[in-house]
């Protein structure tokens, strides 16, 4: 069952896209916010190294919960199917609290870190205090991801920008709180970015909630209506990120051989909240494909090619010219021997965001196609070359520290895009639930 094609306007893409680029925005500064306000610190290079370790392991557990945004934003048109994609949201956050407790409070956490991650034993400690207060971000980022994709779905994006925009104000009036105090650990970023994501789930919740209660009991042309169908469609995306989220923490794991292991993870962790702040309002286009594909593909297409080149443009006139050093000095607070670092990475991310956009369209016109086994694959090409392309610089160029990992993360960017595009193009697609969703 396919749409037919309707003619949908340039403003049309434009009111959808830019709420959706905005807030995404705002998320990239509140990570500068909690970097920003870690270089305070005595001793920044260690205390920013605790707190991007924990994150790396967040990134891998709150996984699950974030992709109910996109599987909410799919699969829901009535109440019938929202009470069960809130079945599956309750045991996603279930499981995930409870692997939190098992990090936190038992030996694992300690294996975890020490064995896996390479933290020196007299620092393990100190990582822990920061995830045992992480653990609880997953929780309320995946209640905002639930509502969210109610909101996504209704057009109702600019209540994204809104929470957004509480969230930040939020975060920078707590930061100015723990740098009047002093910046002793990391866990004063945790504390930060626990806060934020608490606002934001209250005014996701607030607005999703309205919009589901305006929603009829059943659509009769809507098939979806069970745990199992639910399941269907977020299981094979969860599968894929259990690749792809170990792709920044084994970056982690790698820069800890590097002849100067903290000044790496930390340039590394700081060029990345840089480079996550200037490319985020691009990262949406797999929304734009997957909410205007099937009814205007042209216009999509226009509109990707419009803006699929410009984060590259953006990182290229920054890293290469004196602007990179103003952000990083007078905007950040990143002084000495890190601030140099920290723009050798930024160099090193060019290709990376070269490469993104494009990437992201693919994994939509993916989800269109219901073809997400496919991401499994793509990933799996990105963590392998990721990895290769590691072990070959550490082994020949440890002294490029932090660089190391965004030259490693561009080539497994380029890597994954290979493979989508090949595999698009030879594979043919099926026919799901997406292909018939209604308006």
């Amino acid at each position: 069952m396919t749409e037919p094609h309707k003619a949908v306007s340039m403003k049309t893409i434009w009111s959808f896209f830019l709420p959706l680029g905005v807030s995404a925005s705002l998320v990239t500064v509140s990570h500068v916010i909690i970097n920003s306000t870690l270089t305070r610190a005595v001793e920044p290079e260690k205390v920013i190294a605790s707190y991007a370790i924990a994150m790396s392991l967040l990134t891998i557990t709150e996984r699950p919960a974030v992709l109910l945004r996109q599987t909410c934003s799919a699969l829901v048109r009535d109440r019938t199917s929202f009470r069960s994609m809130l079945t599956v949201a309750q045991l996603v956050f279930l499981s995930i609290l409870a692997l939190g407790a098992l990090i936190c409070y038992t030996p694992l956490g300690t294996a975890i870190f020490q064995g896996v991650f390479g933290v020196h034993k007299d620092n393990v400690d100190s990582v822990i205090n920061v995830y045992r207060v992480l653990m609880f971000v997953s929780l309320f980022s995946g209640l905002r991801c639930l509502y969210q994709g109610v909101i996504i779905y209704h057009m109702r994006t600019k209540w994204l920008t809104i929470g957004m925009g509480i969230r930040l104000a939020g975060m920078y009036l707590l930061s100015l709180y723990f740098i009047h105090q002093g910046v002793t650990s990391g866990t004063v970023g945790a504390y930060i970015f626990l806060f934020g994501m608490i606002i934001e789930a209250v005014v996701s919740y607030i607005e999703g909630r309205s919009l589901v209660r305006t929603m009829p009991l059943k659509v009769a042309a809507h098939p979806v209506e069970s745990k199992g169908q639910i399941f269907s469609f977020y299981r094979p995306l969860l599968l894929s990120t259990l690749i792809t989220v170990w792709i920044v923490p084994t970056i982690n794991i790698i820069l800890g051989k590097t002849y100067n292991a903290e000044l790496a993870i930390s340039s590394f962790a700081i060029a990345a909240s840089l480079i996550g702040l200037l490319t985020s309002f691009f990262s949406y286009f797999h929304q734009i494909v997957l909410n205007f594909y099937r009814l205007d593909p042209k216009t999509v297409q226009k509109f990707t090619l419009m803006l699929g080149f410009v984060p590259a443009l953006l990182i290229g006139i920054i890293a290469y010219s004196p602007l990179g050093t103003i952000l990083l000095r007078d905007i950040m607070g990143v002084q000495g021997d890190l601030q140099i670092e920290s723009l050798r990475v930024l160099k090193a991310f060019v290709l990376f965001t070269l490469v993104m956009p494009w990437l992201d369209a693919l994994n939509g016109l993916v989800m269109v196609r219901g073809q997400t086994k496919l991401i499994f694959g793509s990933q799996a090409a990105n963590l392998s070359f990721t990895v290769a392309t590691l072990l070959l610089l550490v082994w020949l160029g440890p002294s490029l520290n932090g660089a190391i990992g965004a030259l490693a993360q561009s080539v497994g960017m380029a890597a994954e895009f290979g493979f989508m595009a090949l595999a698009l193009r030879y594979i043919k697609p099926m026919d799901t639930v997406l292909a018939g969703k209604e308006r």
